[in-house]
């Protein structure tokens, strides 16, 4: 057997960024120690499965990454860009802009609504012309 057909075990490592994004937590407000490290693909599952105590306070308090955010509040990333929220924020900073209500998040939540309901008309759109069409006739 030659070297190249020779199976190997070999452990997949990410950065901390990837395992943050994965994780769906903000990066800089993780421990050092995760911070400085590298993350292997059975840390990360473990993360996942069993997530410590820093880990479920990050995803209940915050700071949440910019995708997350996005999600609370019902808006693309592209819509806080343009209503200048442009850092994290925290589970209580989401609850207060949700309940202010600004123009802004009306106007980000219809433009999103829209771009769902294009996609949606779209998708449809698309499984109508790749079905095979019965006709009558044999």
């Amino acid at each position: 057997m030659t070297a190249r057909n020779t199976p190997r075990k070999t452990t997949q490592t990410m950065k901390p960024a990837t395992a943050a994004k994965k994780l769906e937590v903000y990066l800089p407000a993780t421990p050092a120690e995760f911070q400085d490290g590298v993350v292997s693909r059975d840390e990360l599952d473990a993360l996942q499965a069993d997530p410590p105590e820093w880990l479920r306070d990050l995803r209940r308090d915050g700071p949440h990454p910019r995708p997350v955010v996005a999600a609370k509040l019902g808006v693309s990333i592209s819509g806080l860009a343009r209503a200048g929220v442009t850092d994290a924020l925290t589970t209580a900073e989401i609850e207060e802009i949700k309940a202010a209500d600004p123009d802004w998040l009306q106007h980000e939540r219809a433009t999103q609504a829209d771009v769902r309901r294009l996609a949606a008309e779209q998708k449809q759109a698309g499984q109508d012309k790749a079905e095979p069409r019965r006709t009558g006739r044999r």
